[in-house]
């Protein structure tokens, strides 16, 4: 049986065929990463999959035609990055980050400017607050350029504050910038010449967004997500109690990456965050030492080959096909309240494959919610 192709970390670069079909397929509608990784495991290809998706839509409950991403869109984004001298970075090719790859929502396909070598460099993801403080920013780019000069690449978010601090000191040294909107959408606007420095100096602009996507409130999130993905650790140095930083600090968290923070003033709104993770474990810093001596048995996790990470907790039976007593009793014990996939097995006695099937087919008909640890719900 031939591999999906999401599967080939050894084998040659997907043709140029492949490439078209897996960017067309990221870009339909209700195709995240992680049903993206299940059709592909389900269907063999991408090819395949986008000729599935209209039946998959249907039988999840889907109120509208679904929208698949037709080939001129893909070519016209293909040759936009061409003209603007970006590339992409497909899951299954070998110079795709092995350390992001390991995740379990990497992103199929990467959009990049720049170095994409310094993606293999073990790194450090360094995040903090916008309105950092005179003492918040020196100290962001005191442990970026000492970091740095040990050897790490330094990865961030291109915010204001602490994330501009952390490139700015990291740029002779090896810096990674995370979009949340498109390459050629810079949020900030005023960071335009950072990027560019960063992409001429020998780092890497990184986004998984369409050329042309303006950034909103709800792709922070997910760019934190290849933030913290990109890192052996993430240090958090200002944040509030309620940020952008803590979010990205508990998905490092779940990813088994290090968190260390940087300990503040009780009286600074801005060190709340970081007093806070502190007291839930993590590792306190005072000096680039701490970081480094805690990141160096870790080093060789940024370039390992083995990276390979499954779609869901079970595996994908290719041939399951739920009976309609099946599908019924998954239907019916899902609802708007999240649940876990092993309780799911064990209420309904459904084999797993029929379940996963049931759940793409909600998932691609935009009726499924995913949460932490694996739990989901489903929409009306």
């Amino acid at each position: 049986m031939t591999p999906p192709e999401w599967q080939t970390l050894t084998q040659p670069r997907l043709d140029d065929a492949q490439r078209l079909a897996w960017l067309r397929l990221i870009r339909s509608d209700n195709v995240g990463p992680v049903s993206f990784r299940a059709l592909i495991n389900r269907f063999g290809g991408a090819e395949a999959a986008l000729e599935a998706l209209p039946e998959l839509a249907s039988r999840g409950g889907s109120k509208r035609r679904i929208r698949i991403c037709d080939k001129e869109s893909a070519e016209a984004e293909l040759l936009r990055a061409e003209r603007l001298g970006a590339r992409f970075l497909f899951q299954g090719e070998p110079d795709y980050p092995p350390i992001l790859r390991a995740t379990e929502a990497a992103p199929p396909v990467l959009a990049i400017m720049g170095d994409p070598a310094i993606l293999r460099r073990p790194s450090l993801a360094v995040v903090g607050a916008r309105n950092a403080s005179l003492a918040g920013v020196k100290l962001a780019r005191q442990f970026s350029a000492e970091v740095g000069a040990a050897g790490y690449a330094i990865v961030s978010g291109l915010a204001r504050g602490i994330d501009a601090a952390a490139h700015e000191a990291s740029i002779e040294t090896g810096t990674v910038g995370v979009f949340a909107g498109g390459l050629d959408k810079p949020y900030p606007k005023e960071h335009g010449p950072l990027m560019r420095r960063i992409a001429d100096g020998g780092g890497c602009l990184v986004s998984e967004m369409p050329f042309g996507w303006e950034p909103r409130a709800v792709d922070f999130p997910r760019r934190n997500r290849i933030v913290a993905a990109l890192g052996l650790g993430l240090l958090v140095v200002e944040a509030a109690l309620r940020s952008g930083s803590l979010i990205s600090a508990r998905l490092a968290n779940e990813m088994g990456r290090l968190v260390f923070a940087v300990p503040g003033s009780p009286l600074d709104p801005r060190a709340g965050g970081t007093n806070k993770l502190l007291k839930d474990g993590a590792t306190l810093v005072t000096e680039s030492a701490d970081i480094l001596d805690a990141l160096r048995p870790l080093d060789d996790r940024a370039s390992r080959e083995t990276f390979v990470s499954a779609p869901f907790a079970m595996p994908f039976d290719t041939d399951a096909q739920p009976t309609e007593d099946e599908r019924g009793r998954i239907l019916s014990a899902l609802g708007p309240t999240p649940v876990g996939l092993d309780d799911l097995l064990a209420h309904t006695g459904a084999t797993a494959g029929a379940l996963q099937l049931v759940l793409l087919e909600l998932d691609i008909a935009g009726r499924l919610e995913r949460h932490r640890g694996g739990y989901v719900s489903v929409l009306p």
